[in-house]
């Protein structure tokens, strides 16, 4: 029994260290952004939407953008999009955007009911092999990037994220000062080209 007495002030201290550690965590995760010197210049492309528009990545410079790579049988997926439509509706107005990037196999014949059915706010592009190349083969979904609006890449989240990381990462990308820095030969805005 004595025993017992001296043992559990130690597992009362464990456990109370361990929460302690999985809360501090999550603040830790929060700044997720990389710092500007440490960004990559978003691969350019060309995918279409819904309405059969063509579309470009480098249409939305000097925008943030969220570039989510997802399908519609993906749940984290699911969880994710009313988040990205909540904040394209907040967001939009101090030069925000989301972009879905559907990697649906069976094409818009699935993408447009789950569209319409979620009325999903933002463009959603039909995304292909080649783009998914491109941004480091995209192997899991979601795959979300997030730019910043000189066109770099702030970052990535690989699977479910929880929805105040996503938030205050791209308040941070909103709220950061605006650079007058030069544009690349080409124009494209700090976006390089995708290989055709």
């Amino acid at each position: 029994m004595t025993k017992l007495i001296r043992i559990a002030p130690i597992c009362a201290a464990v456990a109370a260290f361990v929460l302690w550690t999985a809360c501090a965590d999550h603040s830790v995760k929060a700044d997720s952004v990389k710092p500007d010197g440490a960004r990559k210049v978003a691969p350019d492309f060309t995918l279409k939407d819904s309405n059969g528009q063509t579309v470009h990545l480098s249409d939305y410079k000097g925008k943030v953008v969220l570039l989510d790579f997802w399908a519609t049988w993906c749940g984290p997926c699911k969880i994710e999009i009313p988040w990205f439509m909540e904040f394209e509706q907040q967001l939009k107005d101090r030069g925000f955007a989301v972009v879905g990037v559907s990697m649906d196999e069976d094409g818009w014949k699935v993408v447009k009911p789950y569209l319409q059915q979620y009325k999903v706010n933002y463009r959603v592009l039909l995304g292909n092999d080649q783009v998914g190349e491109i941004y480091g083969g995209v192997e899991s979904l979601p795959t979300t990037f997030l730019i910043d609006r000189r066109g770099k890449i702030a970052s990535v989240h690989i699977g479910l994220s929880e929805k105040d990381e996503f938030k205050h990462a791209i308040l941070q990308l909103l709220d950061a000062p605006r650079t007058t820095s030069i544009a690349p030969v080409g124009g494209n805005f700090g976006f390089i080209k995708s290989p055709r």
